[in-house]
């Protein structure tokens, strides 16, 4: 039994492997075809590029964990039943309760995978992904300075520095024209600036010291000294509509949305819709990696039902059971987003009811039991692959 439970995992293991690398990739390559003004207008490297994706991963894992461990069981033990080598074991003496062994330890060990994403590992990517932009793009402001140019590289600036340092940092006689305010263009001189970066709000911050701005609103003419003052640049601007804000719960770290959750001063803001939303994302956090425990021991049962079918015709299938779950899932974070209904109750109801199918379809399983709709899709399949075999 310890070979066949080893078997039975290693073919696990690298079914899943090729599901979820295919499913990233995917995934991965979308994302960088809605990027890809970014990375063509900031001139980032394939490496560069590969580090980005890296940090983007763990915010996708969340969710493609589920669906990679339902479709490696269904399509692992499909393959077993097709090949009638369950069939061969049961004829051995090996129950289905036996075989259990193998397909259980790999769906625990993927859903605390999947909670080490939810906890930690989606705001270390979000983290990371924003501070590596925004020091990039803080290397590139300091690349494209040069002493004596006009530079008109940022949105709504032209930057102007008589000297800049080697390292980039360090601008002298500094002339700056900002007009990334509406209706409130200034021109601002400065003998000394330096450049630098605020991470907290995602922004270049080009800071000037002892110099004068000069502002002309109507037939008004205004002049102001001051001894310091921040020209700030949201890379949003800078990279055409991506945002970098902080206050998303969807990119937060677990600790940091259980705090929100306990302030009371949280509740009122925006209304309390910004709290519904935290209280959504906590339920998610836990929800989706138990998914991957309940579809995994929900993909066991169908996959010894469908006998006889074709491999590609149980990957539609069992994506088409994952869209339900995820359809059902959508609706329970949109409910609990507008407060209709408790998101404890929302988001937990798909698990809910796909646990019992499972605990329903082992049971069925082990009596050897399947419902007629399951012997007809067989037979469709058996027909079809006939047919072709024939032509």
């Amino acid at each position: 039994m310890k070979r066949i439970h080893r078997e039975i995992f290693k073919e696990l293991s690298t079914t899943f492997g090729l599901v979820m690398g295919a499913l990233l990739a995917l995934i991965l390559i979308g994302r960088m075809l809605k990027l890809k003004d970014v990375f063509l207008s900031q001139s980032i490297s394939l490496l560069q590029m590969g580090e980005l994706f890296l940090y983007l991963a763990p915010f996708f894992l969340l969710l493609l964990l589920p669906i990679s461990t339902m479709l490696s069981v269904f399509l692992t033990f499909l393959r077993m039943s097709t090949d009638n080598e369950l069939l061969a074991l049961r004829a051995g003496g090996v129950s289905l309760g036996q075989m259990l062994v193998a397909p259980l330890l790999f769906c625990l060990l993927i859903t605390a995978m999947d909670f080490g994403v939810s906890f930690w590992g989606v705001s270390w990517g979000m983290e990371n992904f924003k501070s590596t932009v925004l020091e990039h793009a803080r290397t590139k402001s300091q690349l494209i300075l040069q002493p004596g140019v006009f530079n008109k590289e940022f949105p709504g600036l032209t930057l102007y520095a008589r000297n800049v340092t080697p390292s980039g940092a360090g601008l002298e006689d500094v002339f700056v024209r900002d007009e990334t305010r509406r209706n409130a263009a200034a021109t601002i001189v400065a003998p000394k600036g330096t450049v630098g970066t605020d991470e907290e709000r995602g922004q270049i911050v080009f800071l000037l010291e002892d110099g004068h701005i000069y502002r002309r609103q109507g037939n008004t003419f205004d002049v102001l000294g001051f001894s310091t003052y921040a020209v700030r640049l949201d890379l949003e601007k800078l990279f055409r509509g991506f945002r970098f804000d902080d206050d998303k719960p969807k990119e937060m770290s677990w600790n940091r949305l259980q705090r929100l959750v306990d302030d009371p001063d949280v509740r009122d803001v925006d209304e309390g819709n910004y709290f519904r939303k935290i209280k959504v994302e906590i339920q998610k956090r836990l929800a989706l990696p138990t998914a991957c425990f309940v579809l995994g021991l929900f993909a066991l049962p169908f996959a010894f039902s469908f006998k006889g079918l074709r491999q590609y015709l149980g990957l539609v299938l069992s994506l088409g059971f994952f869209m339900v779950y995820y359809t059902m899932l959508s609706v329970g974070l949109s409910l609990g987003e507008t407060g209709t209904l408790d998101p404890r109750v929302g988001l937990w109801v798909p698990n809910g009811l796909f646990l019992l199918l499972a605990i329903w379809g082992i049971r069925m399983a082990q009596k050897e039991r399947f419902p007629r709709i399951f012997d007809r899709l067989r037979h469709i399949s058996i027909r079809k692959t006939s047919k072709e075999e024939e032509q």
